[in-house]
């Protein structure tokens, strides 16, 4: 059978396809790392902005009325009044879980009270084509399990979501940390230092990307730079931005050197993410013990004994 091209030019051919696969493989993440910083740029100028705001309104400088502002600092006011510790905790929640909005608990608490009335009412109809082999106590038995459930569900999701993000920032701080170092030994200011490592991370790791902008962003605009800290230590949660944030206000407060400030605090962030694979280490073989039993020794057992028993059963 004679075909339409030779051998040399379906090499030509594939070749051609595999290098335009290559390209794209190479050439789609740099997009798409180039559209996530662009998205973080704005979040930050956006950011700055409201900051700016702030700043004026502080200072009594004339602007334009923000009856939107009021409505929501209004709302807020009546869910703490009305919840009190409880609404400060799920306020602090939601910003560990990277929801800034004010509106964010109230949806929150919406969510929790009508999932378990939906989870209900689709349990109801999908019992109900069984009403009859089911008696009434199972049946609500059934209807409260399913309604608490639904209850717990977004109270789960939540912490899920703070583990996630807290995770992300503590494998991607102490490379942070480092970074910042190498600036602030080369001479340039700490607000410059923590914008141009935002920039670097926002590749690898959006949200430290993200929490360090908006920190540059509060010490660039802010009057009170221990607040900003503060804020930052807060939006976290995690402990190594809490020692970066205590380290920060310290070398601020005593007119330490940061530089030296940074150099300690990254090379104990380094030991403790030493001490942490290392850790990790050490409880794997425990936790590869039950696989092991039951999936590795009856194969093993299987090869070793399988040839006796046919000899043994061939013999009888």
């Amino acid at each position: 059978m004679n075909l339409p091209f030779d051998a040399d030019q379906l090499v030509v051919v594939l070749t051609a396809l595999l290098a335009g696969l290559s390209f794209v493989a190479v050439a789609l993440p740099a997009m798409r790392g180039e559209e996530r910083k662009a998205h973080l740029r704005a979040r930050i100028q956006k950011h700055r902005k409201n900051l700016l705001d702030a700043q004026k309104d502080k200072m009594g400088k004339p602007t334009a009325p923000q009856p939107q502002a009021k409505d929501n600092m209004a709302a807020l006011f009546k869910m703490r009044k009305l919840a009190g510790e409880m609404g400060d905790k799920l306020r602090t929640q939601m910003i560990l879980a990277g929801y800034r909005s004010p509106a964010a608990p109230i949806t929150f608490l919406v969510i929790k009270c009508v999932l378990p009335v939906v989870f209900a009412l689709f349990a109801m109809m999908v019992l109900s084509k069984k009403a009859g082999d089911l008696d009434g106590a199972v049946t609500m038995l059934i209807l409260c399990g399913v309604a608490a459930a639904g209850y717990g569900l977004p109270g789960l999701l939540l912490k899920n979501q703070v583990i996630k993000r807290q995770l992300d920032i503590s494998l991607s701080f102490p490379d942070a940390l480092d970074m910042i170092l190498i600036c602030v030994e080369g001479g340039i200011g700490i607000e410059q230092a923590i914008d141009r490592i935002a920039s670097e991370v926002a590749g690898h790791s959006p949200v430290l990307a993200e929490e360090l902008g908006i920190l540059s962003a509060e010490l660039s605009m802010m009057d009170d730079r221990r607040q900003a800290y503060q804020d930052f230590a807060k939006r976290v949660g995690t402990p190594s931005a809490r020692a970066f944030a205590m380290a920060m206000l310290q070398a601020e407060q005593y007119g330490t050197s940061i530089a030296g400030a940074m150099r300690v605090l990254a090379e104990d962030q380094r030991d403790q993410r030493m001490a942490e694979a290392e850790r990790k280490a050490a409880a794997l073989p425990p936790k590869l013990t039950v696989p092991m039993i039951l999936f590795f020794l009856p194969s093993l057992f299987i090869v070793i004994l399988g040839p006796a028993g046919i000899q043994a059963a061939g013999l009888n």
